[in-house]
């Protein structure tokens, strides 16, 4: 054999290895693009062999009424598990973008760590969904503690279920006035915390501890918002994570309690996390949502102000931007729409 064909024989075996170790070797990223969408005015199958559910069902009470076109909440896929080949594949198709995997499955926490994280976040929207959308519609509104942190400053002072009257001095109707009587405090202060236990008004004077995520007092519990209203409202999607379908699932839900509709028989997408008092949120991925919105039908898309300069230059054409702060503004925009006027936009 000649040193020319060597030399040929060689390459053709390095680039052969490299070929196999591309197609096997793992690469530490992941691929972002768009992921599925959900009418939530329509149905869903969560189970292949019975019949489909509606997305969000409300009980039995107050009265209900037809809505027409689709509300459809967006989500971004997570491809994992890339090799080399893969990872370029995804990535030269234009459709994703590869993120370090650190990002999203960090060292300290295991996959499933991560993945109930996601879950819990998207049930806590869902509940402030609900919370925000009843509280839209006039419904009396209570708070109390959904959780003790152990061995902070309210164990074994405060319980879970203990309705919150006041903070500091402030009255409170839901979680987030909770967050805000404290804005002003440090680690130490005292501060009054007045409850209602079984019936039972009580004041207990409680030590701020510290967080390292936050310069003021922490409390040390996780307060819930709950609406006073005699009926239930069930949101039925098991495969989704995080919370940024919180204005979506809100909008649905004045949709079926009001007359008329909110969509004008169109398809309206969007995205955004809400509070219990009505106040979106940013996101992430807002790029792959648009994108999944317009492959789906969809002719606006409601975007959380602070995501309109990332929004504006990643919009498909033909996708109206609408610019939304609150619960409150995204029905003005959507009934302004569908009554031939304007709405905020985020050009």
């Amino acid at each position: 054999m000649n040193r020319r064909t060597w030399t040929l024989v060689v390459s053709a075996l390095l680039v052969a290895a490299f070929g196999l170790l591309g197609a096997f070797v793992r690469v530490p990223y992941v691929a972002l693009g768009p992921g599925p969408t959900y009418d939530t005015l329509g149905d869903v199958s969560v189970d292949p062999d019975a019949e489909p559910e509606e997305v969000i069902s409300i009980g039995e009470g107050p009265e209900t009424f037809e809505t027409g076109g689709e509300l459809r909440m967006t989500t971004v896929s997570v491809t994992t598990e890339l090799s080399l080949f893969g990872a370029l594949g995804l990535w030269g198709s234009g459709r994703y973008a590869l993120a370090p995997e650190e990002e999203f499955y960090p060292p300290d926490r295991t996959p499933e760590e991560v993945e109930t994280e996601n879950r819990e976040a998207f049930e806590t929207s869902q509940s402030s969904a609900e919370s925000a959308a009843l509280r839209y519609l006039g419904y009396p509104t209570r708070v109390s503690v959904g959780q003790v942190v152990a061995e902070g400053p309210s164990d074994g002072i405060l319980e879970p279920g203990d309705e919150i009257l006041r903070v500091h001095e402030s009255e409170t109707i839901d979680d987030q006035q909770v967050q805000d009587a404290l804005t002003d405090t440090a680690p130490g202060d005292e501060v009054s915390v007045v409850i209602s236990r079984d019936g039972d008004e009580r004041t207990e004077t409680i030590a701020l501890g510290s967080n390292e995520d936050r310069e003021r007092g922490f409390l040390g519990i996780v307060p819930v918002t709950e609406p006073e209203a005699d009926f239930d409202i069930d949101i039925e999607l098991s495969e989704v994570g995080g919370p940024s379908a919180g204005l979506i699932f809100a909008l649905a839900i004045v949709d079926k309690l009001t007359e008329g509709s909110l969509t004008d028989d169109t398809i309206i997408a969007g995205t955004g996390e809400i509070s219990s008092d009505g106040r979106v949120g940013p996101i992430g991925g807002i790029q792959f949502k648009m994108t999944a919105a317009k492959e789906e039908g969809a002719s606006i898309f409601l975007v959380p102000a602070d995501n309109c300069i990332e929004a504006v230059p990643n919009a498909p054409d033909g996708l109206r931007l609408v610019r939304v702060e609150t619960l409150e503004s995204a029905i003005d925009s959507l009934e302004s729409l569908a009554e031939g006027g304007e709405a905020p936009s985020c050009s």
